[in-house]
C-alpha cells in the first residue's frame, strides 16, 4: 500500500477527507459492482456530473474497474438553471452515447430534461446507490490500449469534440509531466482546479495519484469565492507543485486583501504551472511583484502549453529558468504564421499600441 493520500476539503459541511489509495481502491470496486449489476459493460459510457470530491474520486475509477468509459462534464452551477445546462450539455452526451449519468442527488431532475436528446441513456444514479448494489470487483483488468476516457475539447474554438484516450495514453503523458517538472518523492500538489477538466484531471490529480505524491484538492467554487484559500493551502501543506490558468494569478494578484496575506509563506512553491488559457506577461510580473515578499520565487512561475487531443500537457519550459518573453511583429504572424521579432521602434510603439506587437 503506498502511504499518500489526497486530501479533499469538500465533505459535508465543508469538512476535510482523507482518501488513501486503500480507501480509493475498495470505493471504487464497490461502484464497479453497482455499475455491473445495472448492465454496464466493457466498452459503455458513463457520464459523470458530480463536483471535486470523494463521489467524483471513487466513480471515476469505478467506471475504470467496471472496463467502462468515463466522460466528465461540469456540474450545473445553479440548479434553477437546469434547462440552459442541459441543453448545452445534452450535445456531448448524444455524441458520446452515454448509457447512464452519475451526479447528486439534488441534480436528478436534469435526468427529465436530458433523456428527450440522449436516446442511450437509460438511468441517472448517485455514487452511493451504485457503491451500496453489486458484488465489489475484484481488481483491474485489460490492457494498456483499451479506451481509459473520453475528455471533450473545451469549444473554444468551435464545438466541443471528443478525444478518446487509452491507458497507455494516459501513462505516457503522466509521465511526461512529471519527467518535464522534475518531480521528487518529496514533492506536495494543490490544486482547486475542476476534475472534468484535463488539466485538473490528468495534470493534477492523475499525476500526483500515478506518483505517489500527496494531493490536496479544494472545490473550485471555494478558490472563486476566496482566492487566498489556494495560498492559504499552499503554505499549510508545504506543497511544491500547484498550476491554474493564468486568470487565477491575476485574480490572487489584484483582489485578495493584504490583511488576508498576513503570515502567509509560498517558499516551498517549486512549480507555478501556468496555462489552460493566453498567458500574460502583466500578470507574471504582477503576481511576481505582490508575493514576492510572501516568499513567492519569480522563476517557480511556468507558463505551459497543452492540449485534449495531446490527452494534457504538451511543452514546459525548463524548472526554475522563470518565464521568457519575446516580442513578435503582429503582421507577419497574422498572415503568414511567421513569428518575426519585432524591432525597437515596434517595441516602443506597442507601449502606446498594445495591438502592434504581441
Amino acid at each position: 500500500e503506498i502511504a499518500a493520500s489526497a486530501d479533499v476539503a469538500g465533505g459535508p459541511g465543508g469538512t476535510e477527507v482523507a482518501v488513501t489509495y486503500g480507501r480509493l481502491r475498495d470505493e471504487a470496486a464497490a461502484v464497479a459492482g453497482g455499475l455491473r449489476e445495472r448492465g454496464i459493460a466493457q466498452g459503455d459510457t458513463v457520464a459523470l456530473m458530480l463536483p471535486t470530491g470523494l463521489d467524483f474520486l471513487r466513480a471515476f475509477f469505478g467506471i475504470l474497474l467496471a472496463r467502462a468509459i468515463p466522460v466528465p462534464i461540469y456540474p450545473p452551477v445553479r440548479l434553477d438553471r437546469l434547462e440552459e445546462y442541459a441543453a448545452r450539455q445534452s450535445a456531448i452526451l448524444a455524441d458520446a452515447g452515454v448509457r447512464l449519468l452519475v451526479t447528486i442527488p439534488r441534480a436528478r431532475p436534469v435526468a427529465g430534461l436530458l433523456r428527450p436528446a440522449v436516446k442511450t441513456l437509460a438511468a441517472v444514479v448517485t455514487a452511493d446507490e451504485l457503491a451500496a448494489s453489486g458484488v465489489p470487483v475484484s481488481g483491474p483488468q485489460g490492457g494498456g490500449d483499451e479506451a481509459a476516457f473520453i475528455q471533450y475539447t473545451s469549444g473554444s474554438t468551435g464545438q466541443p469534440k471528443g478525444v478518446l484516450l487509452t491507458h497507455d495514453n494516459l501513462l505516457a503523458n503522466v509521465r511526461a509531466i512529471a519527467a518535464g517538472l522534475e518531480v521528487r518523492p518529496t514533492d506536495v500538489g494543490v490544486s482547486w482546479l475542476p476534475l472534468y477538466h484535463d488539466m485538473g484531471l490528468i495534470g493534477s490529480w492523475l499525476t500526483c495519484l500515478h506518483h505517489g505524491l500527496p494531493l490536496t484538492l479544494l472545490p473550485p467554487t471555494a478558490f472563486l469565492a476566496r482566492p487566498e484559500r489556494w495560498l492559504w493551502a499552499i503554505h499549510q501543506r508545504r506543497a511544491t507543485l500547484s498550476a491554474a490558468p493564468n486568470f487565477a494569478y491575476e485574480l490572487c494578484a489584484r483582489r485578495i486583501p493584504d490583511a488576508a496575506l498576513e503570515g502567509l509563506d509560498l517558499s516551498s512553491w517549486r512549480v507555478a504551472l501556468n496555462g489552460a488559457e493566453p498567458v500574460s506577461r502583466g500578470t507574471i510580473e504582477r503576481f511576481a511583484r505582490r508575493f514576492s515578499p510572501c516568499g513567492f520565487r519569480p522563476e517557480a512561475m511556468m507558463p505551459v502549453y497543452g492540449l485534449a487531443e495531446c490527452s494534457v500537457g504538451l511543452s514546459f519550459p525548463p524548472v526554475g529558468r522563470g518565464p521568457k518573453v519575446d516580442r513578435v511583429a503582429r503582421g507577419p504572424f497574422q498572415t503568414d504564421g511567421r513569428a518575426e521579432a519585432a524591432g525597437v521602434g515596434v517595441c516602443a510603439a506597442t507601449r502606446q499600441n498594445p495591438s502592434a506587437a504581441t
